[in-house]
C-alpha cells in the first residue's frame, strides 16, 4: 500500500532517522536540557526529523525484524548519543571547574546555588561562568556544530553497527583529562592575581602587625576578583572558540573510533 507516496520503506527509514536524532539531542545539551518541556523537545525533534530525512536517511533494510534487535538498535543509538553528548560536557564542566577555583580564592566557596538544569549545588562563580559559557557558546554558533556532528554520525555509524573499542576509551579518557587542564586555563589569571594580594597583606602583616590584615584582605579579594573575572571573558571566548572550531574533528575521531 502506497498512501501519499509513503510507501512503508519510507515509514520505516523515517523511524531510523527519528530514533538517530531523538536519542542524540536527549543527550545533547542545549537540545536536550532539562529545563526544557517534553512537548517542547518532542517538537523540536519532529521537526528536526522531518526537516533532515529527505538528505540523512537510513535504508529501510537497516530496520531489524525482531523486538529484540529493535531493543539492541536502541540502546546502540542511546550510547552513541552519551558518547556526543559527553564531548560538550566536558568543556562545560571546565568550565565550571574553573569557577569553583576562582570561588574558592575569592571567599565564595560557602556560597552554594541550585542549577535548575542539572539539580545540583554549586557556587555562585561556578554558576556564574557555566551560564555566560553557554551563551558564549551559542554566540558562536557551536549549536550548528552540534548538528553537523549529528549529520557525519548518519555517515559513520549505522543503526545497530556501534561497537566500543580501547581506541575509544583512550579517546575518551584524553579528553576528560583536558578537564583540569582547561579549568586552570579558565581560572589562571584570577588565581595569580588574588595570590599577589595575599602576598602583598602577607608582606603588609609583616611590617605592620597591629594592622587587621584579615579585615583588609577580605573585601579587597572581592573586588580584585570581580574586576578579574569581567576581564576573563575574553580569554574564555578564545578557549571556546578554539574548541568549536576542533569540533568535528573531535566528533570524527569519536566516530571512527565507534566501529
Amino acid at each position: 500500500m502506497d498512501l501519499f507516496n509513503f510507501s512503508p520503506q519510507n515509514f520505516l527509514s523515517f523511524l531510523l532517522t527519528l530514533f538517530r536524532i531523538s536519542i542524540i539531542l536527549f543527550f545533547m545539551p542545549f537540545f536536550g536540557a532539562g529545563g526544557l518541556p517534553a512537548r517542547i523537545k518532542a517538537a523540536i525533534t519532529l521537526v528536526l526529523s522531518l526537516a533532515l530525512w529527505p538528505y540523512l536517511h537510513f535504508p529501510a533494510s537497516y530496520f531489524p525484524a525482531h523486538p529484540f534487535g529493535i531493543a539492541v538498535m536502541i540502546l546502540g543509538e542511546a550510547l552513541l548519543g552519551l558518547t556526543l553528548g559527553l564531548i560538550i560536557h566536558f568543556l562545560f564542566a571546565a568550565i565550571q571547574t574553573g569557577g569553583e577555583l576562582i570561588g574558592f580564592q575569592i571567599g565564595f566557596a560557602m556560597i552554594n546555588v541550585l542549577d535548575p538544569v542539572t539539580g545540583t549545588s554549586e557556587s555562585v562563580t561556578a554558576h556564574f561562568l557555566y551560564m555566560v559559557g553557554i551563551l558564549t557558546f551559542l554566540n558562536l554558533n557551536g549549536h550548528l556544530f552540534l548538528l553537523k556532528g549529528l549529520a557525519e554520525s548518519f555517515k559513520l555509524v549505522p543503526p545497530g553497527g556501534l561497537f566500543f573499542s580501547p581506541g575509544l576509551v583512550k579517546n575518551m579518557l584524553a579528553f576528560s583529562s583536558q578537564i583540569f587542564v582547561l579549568a586552570i586555563k579558565i581560572a589562571s589569571p584570577v588565581i595569580l592575581a588574588l595570590f599577589l594580594i595575599d602576598l602583598a597583606l602577607a608582606l603588609i602583616s609583616r611590617a605592620a602587625p597591629q594592622m587587621n590584615v584579615l579585615f583588609v584582605g577580605f573585601p579587597l579579594k572581592i573586588i580584585v576578583g570581580f574586576l578579574f573575572l569581567g576581564l576573563l571573558f575574553e580569554i574564555m571566548a578564545i578557549y571556546i572558540q578554539g574548541f568549536i572550531s576542533n569540533l568535528g574533528l573531535y566528533f570524527t575521531t569519536i566516530l571512527k573510533g565507534l566501529h
